[in-house]
């Protein structure tokens, strides 16, 4: 992880959390449609005023009570916690709504007379077991688990559990917490508060996108019969054309915010520019190359590595653009060591020279371009000649005083062929930050490209990134293109699994099509990629085809 002294921002403790529960009561509408229900809360609530939500609110003690677990029928599966939480739910729904998720010992479901019988105000659970009524928390599942951003100054810690809708029930609100129960169709909701006609805070939208994928109310109960969250999630928030914008750990933006910001601080700006440099911390600047594009995305990503007091290391300068390299270079106080390329494509080595150049032109000592000579299968517009050729496992130190003391930033090496003959990654040992070049990119996969690039070689790379993550306790990885990724271990077991499964198609399509061409292979293998798309996937289909063909019995 970084250190401490290194983040751009003072550490602040967020809000602790407050245990909660809510409850999405599902029903099949008259078309077989999934409809949800939902309410909208007092404009005068504490959290989220005026906003549409599912029933619930905080866990109080009786909800955890043995005599109350006693009073509930449960699963086998189903923990104390959440069986805790599934009764929460089930009262919260009866006190707001008047919903009761109960039944008799015949089992028959409760119904508005056992409704009328109960007073919202008094205990709960006791008055249940008195009418002789058992809480169905073996109906009541868990969907998701939301903890809230932190940055707000009111934070719940609070499961998302569904359950069926009871038959013959009405829901009618307290009319003090909540008001105007209505049932909608998630897309439908969702479409209304775009339109500024259903006010809805975040989690409460992400969850609704995710419902809307399910095409009923049996659906959504088998989906989350594995007792363990579909998702989980605590936002986080970074600026956006200026405005606060909330991303979930599955988004692009997350694992950047995560670095920058990790208390919760919204001050990152997200948007993508050329004209200037992006702190992530104190040691590390980002200037992204003005070169966006299908296979560049928001286009290159520079690195600088250092401080005034160490000087810096650049880390692909990117194509030969003049105003990017001035920026870069004025970004340094134009005190740059060395120039370093983590492999020898036309978006990432081409401005090492200009840059190196522009040093000597200020009067400042010609800083070593350092990388891997391109390979003999590179392409001619991917040739490159570093003045030295880095080793495998090598360290690059920046040493010098700064106000507390000595500081070091280390670089160490890692040749990870596989998308090219020649690529390299580099690890900051005391920061525990992976700069990936183009082996690992946010957002999309790399291209493996034969002859230079080998798909056998860039699996076994992830590995040893791996392995260097779990040395390093690195979390993240900053790529050449695309924001920073979080949950860096993650984030390889995820790509890895990614490029074994489209191998397992690529193997399906040259089994169904024995003498199919490429052009075939690729429309079988990577019929979910759009096929505009599929000239570039053809290249990695022959990276798949040489490995596959290699793995065959008698080519060991």
């Amino acid at each position: 992880m970084p250190r401490p002294n290194q983040q751009l921002h003072p550490h602040r403790d967020p809000v602790p959390t407050l245990a909660a529960a809510t409850v999405l009561l599902l029903r099949d509408a008259a078309d077989g449609t999934l409809e949800v229900l939902m309410t909208r809360r007092s404009g005068k609530a504490s959290f989220a005023p005026g906003a549409y939500v599912f029933p619930g609110g905080g866990i109080d003690a009786l909800d955890a009570d043995p005599a109350t677990h006693a009073a509930a029928a449960r699963r086998p599966a189903q923990s104390d916690e959440h069986l805790t939480q599934a009764i929460a739910a089930i009262r919260e729904s009866y006190e707001e709504l008047g919903v009761l998720l109960a039944r008799h010992a015949d089992g028959r479901v409760a119904n508005e007379d056992d409704i009328a019988a109960l007073d919202r105000h008094a205990p709960f659970a006791a008055q249940c077991q008195a009418r002789g009524l058992t809480l169905a928390a073996d109906g009541v599942f868990v969907l998701a688990h939301w903890t809230a951003d932190r940055d707000l100054p009111k934070r719940f810690d609070v499961p998302f559990l569904v359950a069926q809708m009871p038959p013959g029930q009405t829901p009618v609100a307290d009319e003090k917490e909540q008001f105007e129960p209505v049932w909608v169709r998630p897309a439908d909701a969702l479409a209304r508060h775009t339109t500024g006609q259903f006010f809805m805070i975040y989690p409460t939208i992400r969850t609704l996108e995710r419902l809307a994928k399910f095409a009923n109310a049996g659906a959504v109960l088998a989906a989350c019969s594995g007792e363990i969250p579909l998702w989980t999630s605590c936002p986080r928030a970074g600026l956006l054309a200026g405005k606060e914008a909330r991303y979930m750990e599955n988004e692009q933006p997350f694992g950047e915010l995560a670095l920058v910001c990790p208390d919760g601080q919204i001050v990152h700006p997200l948007d993508w520019q050329s004209e200037r440099t992006v702190a992530l911390l104190k040691n590390v600047q980002r200037l992204t190359a003005p070169n966006p594009g299908v296979m560049t995305g928001p286009g290159t990503n520079s690195y600088l590595v250092g401080d005034p007091a160490t000087g810096y290391i650049a880390i692909d300068p990117g194509p030969a653009d003049a105003e990017h390299l001035e920026r870069l270079w004025r970004a340094a106080g134009g005190d740059i060591r060395m120039i370093v390329c983590t492999h020898s494509h036309p978006d990432h080595s081409p401005g090492a020279a200009p840059l190196q150049a522009l040093c000597v032109q200020a009067g400042h000592a010609a800083p070593l371009i350092l990388g891997l000579p391109s390979a003999p299968t590179a392409q001619a517009h991917s040739l490159f000649t570093p003045d030295r050729a880095l080793q495998n496992n090598e360290l690059l130190a920046l040493t010098g005083k700064g106000l507390d003391g000595e500081i070091t930033h280390t670089l160490q090496v890692i040749h990870t062929p596989g998308h090219a003959a020649n690529h390299l990654c580099l690890l900051l040992q005391e920061d525990g930050l992976l700069f990936s070049g183009d082996h690992i990119l946010n957002g999309s996969t790399t291209v493996i490209s034969p002859p230079d690039g080998n798909m056998a070689e860039y699996l076994d790379s992830l590995a040893t990134l791996d392995a260097l993550c779990v040395q390093y306790h690195a979390a993240f990885i900053l790529p050449a293109h695309g924001y920073v990724l979080g949950n860096a271990r993650g984030a390889i077991a995820q790509l890895t699994a990614h490029r074994l499964a489209r191998e397992a198609k690529v193997i399906a399509a040259m089994q169904a099509l024995p003498d199919g061409t490429l052009e075939e292979w690729v429309a079988y293998a990577y019929a979910d990629v759009p096929p505009r798309m599929w000239p570039v996937a053809q290249r990695s289909l022959m990276a798949h085809v040489e490995r596959i063909r290699a793995m065959e019995p008698g080519n060991d």
